[in-house]
């Protein structure tokens, strides 16, 4: 038996329970997973919240790092005792889970410089941040971009990112503690965008040439500024909802020529091969050294209801991950 964390309806973070789990063989084109650390993110609050339908009852949780411990029939991609990390996106759930079986053809063996927690902590939050800056608008040194959340574990990673990429940031958060955390990973501006006009403070940075692209994953709070940020023609990314979901919008809305897209993970990952070389991408920038993967919060699995509770109250900074 293994312990899991299980749902059984959607609601607050006291629908999640700790149990035992007869976890059984991975079937064909399985592999059994022992985990060593689970990442903890935010479209966790959605699936168990019910934002996002997921099959129940279920499990939760969508990345982690540990070691495979059993293969099933068919199975090519790896091997019994390789070090290998994850990101299901969108499903299967699972990974609040000491031992879990799950598709093989997710699974993508870690270097020996790149450690499980560090592993856990950023699959989900660093191939975001590949998939926005490398495929959704490619970013080119000399720019100058605004992103939202900049102290979140999401947005610490893109700081740092961006500066490698030698394009200036713009970046929000919500105190002035965050917004030091903000500027110590490389944003170059912070607003505090609960005391401040964002689309005043960006004009007033670029000079009044606004931005081309605008990344938001805070949603209803953030999304009429995030509009009146862009340049003409310029792209707003709406790729999250923390403060909650972005309400129904005119096109006329998109005044000055503007594109406005929804992009997700899942459709970028769900080939292998795209899946293996956006990994390839984050280990060589977090192995290089310029992207550093912070590990701010650690929770006990057992303490996972604390932890949603921490998150949602906005009282975590940068990644957050569950030991077994």
């Amino acid at each position: 038996m293994a312990k899991a964390i299980r749902i059984t309806e959607t609601g607050g973070p006291e629908v999640m329970k700790l149990v035992d789990v007869d976890v059984g063989a991975p079937g064909p084109g399985e592999a059994q997973v022992q985990n060593h650390a689970i990442g903890l993110n935010f479209i966790d609050t959605y699936y168990r919240s019910g934002l996002y339908p997921a099959p129940l009852p279920g499990g939760i949780g969508l990345e982690g790092a540990g070691v495979v411990t059993a293969v099933g029939p068919d199975v090519t991609e790896v091997a019994v005792g390789d070090r290998v990390a994850y990101c299901t996106q969108p499903q299967p759930l699972g990974a609040y889970a000491e031992l879990r079986n799950m598709p093989a053809a997710v699974l993508v063996k870690l270097p020996k410089a790149i450690d499980f927690e560090t592993a856990a902590a950023m699959m989900l939050k660093g191939l975001t941040v590949e998939y926005l800056f490398r495929r959704t608008y490619k970013l080119q040194k000399g720019q100058t971009i605004l992103f939202h959340a900049a102290a979140g574990g999401v947005g610490l990673i893109a700081m740092q990112w961006a500066k490698a990429l030698g394009v200036t940031v713009i970046g929000t958060a919500g105190s002035p503690e965050k917004a030091a955390l903000a500027k110590k990973a490389g944003a170059d501006h912070v607003i505090l965008y609960r005391e401040e006009n964002v689309p005043e403070r960006v004009r007033e940075i670029t000079d009044g040439a606004m931005v081309p692209v605008v990344y938001d994953g805070v949603g209803k709070d953030t999304f009429q500024a995030s509009i009146d940020s862009l340049q003409p023609f310029g792209l707003m990314v709406s790729f999250g909802n923390a403060s909650g979901p972005v309400p129904p919008i005119p096109l006329t809305v998109l005044k000055g020529s503007l594109y406005l897209t929804r992009p997700s993970l899942m459709p970028h990952t769900a080939r292998r091969e795209s899946l293996v070389e956006m990994a390839g991408e984050l280990f060589k920038v977090v192995g290089s050294g310029k992207v550093r993967i912070e590990i701010d919060q650690r929770y006990e699995l057992a303490d996972a209801v604390r932890a949603h509770q921490d998150l949602e109250a906005r009282r975590t900074t940068g990644s957050t991950i569950l030991l077994p």
